[in-house]
């Protein structure tokens, strides 16, 4: 398939949408991002790579770093059903820093990908981590992705301005659902949202997920067959906020957004993709970035439905 014309003419199509979004402004350094960046990139099953425009530049992955965060956990911990007493498997239909349905579900995030969801998982993998941030990035490069940093600026600004986050991991512990130190969770997450990382590295470490849980490459597995399906199946119903059951509507792929404008999507048995457009809709979401993965399903044909 020709995915080099493709991309650049969702490219086209995608640029008249250029100021219809705005970048995330409650995080400093995210605030100064050049809105008009833009890049694509593709990794196959066969060993293909394809790039388009600031494919090759960093960003802070945000939330998107809560699909190696999860992997991780299920990787390390073999907690396996266990887990899933204290997390639940469920979209949210509210915002994904919302304290009052966290207090309505009695301390039980209602899925990973939120931020209190995330949060607990960091809880779980403090149990088998000696130390945690170094852990993460270690993880993500056996993923063949080497050119990955935490994003220092990024950490501690979230840190400055984290009080949504500290009161989602207080309420937690309140509950007997948080056994670490909040101060503990609360600076793995922050650097963990602080990941910089390309779209071509993304779609890269990404892989895995398209592969039955198994790397490309160096072959090593990752996740079981069942472990990668449920983190699949999650993406698809969870991973843009409250806006998932529209991205699965337009997209038909399983991914994960993150309020630094970046998305990952994949394939299984073909492909993973990213894009990279910080301009956000009112969910969170990238204005361009949705639209551009919503052309290449529809110009390639494929999709999990």
């Amino acid at each position: 398939m020709a995915y080099q014309r493709i991309l650049e003419e969702i490219h086209h199509e995608v640029s008249p949408l250029f100021g219809q979004g705005q970048v995330a402004d409650y995080i400093e350094p995210l605030k100064q991002v050049d809105p008009q960046k833009f890049g694509m990139a593709i990794e196959t099953l066969d060993g293909e790579c394809y790039q388009l425009g600031d494919a090759e530049e960093r960003f802070s992955i945000q939330s998107v770093s809560k699909v190696f965060n999860l992997a991780l956990a299920l990787a390390v911990s073999r907690v396996g059903n266990d887990l899933w007493k204290r997390v639940d498997m469920e979209p949210s239909g509210n915002p994904f820093n919302s304290l009052v349905q966290l207090e309505y579900e009695n301390g039980i995030p209602r899925n990973p990908f939120i931020n209190a969801g995330a949060l607990l998982v960091i809880d779980v993998l403090l149990d088998h981590l000696t130390d945690i941030n170094a852990d993460m990035l270690a993880f993500v490069r056996e993923l063949r992705c080497s050119d990955i940093h935490y994003d220092k600026t990024v950490a501690n600004s979230e840190k400055l301005t984290g009080y949504n986050n500290a009161a989602l991991v207080n309420f937690m512990k309140g509950q007997g659902n948080i056994f670490h130190g909040v101060d503990q969770v609360l600076d793995a997450y922050f650097h963990q949202c602080s990941i910089a990382m390309t779209c071509a590295g993304l779609a890269r470490s990404m892989l895995f997920l398209a592969n039955g849980g198994v790397v490309p490459g160096s072959g090593k597995r990752i996740l079981t067959v069942s472990q990668t399906k449920q983190i699949n199946a999650i993406m698809l119903t969870c991973g843009f906020y409250d806006e998932s059951g529209k991205f699965a509507y337009r997209v038909g792929m399983p991914g994960k957004s993150g309020v630094g404008g970046g998305i990952v999507a994949v394939i299984p048995g073909k492909l993973s993709i990213a894009v990279w457009s910080p301009e956000l809709n009112k969910n969170g979401n990238s204005v361009l970035g949705i639209k551009a993965l919503e052309l290449f399903t529809t110009k390639t044909g494929l999709s999990i439905f």
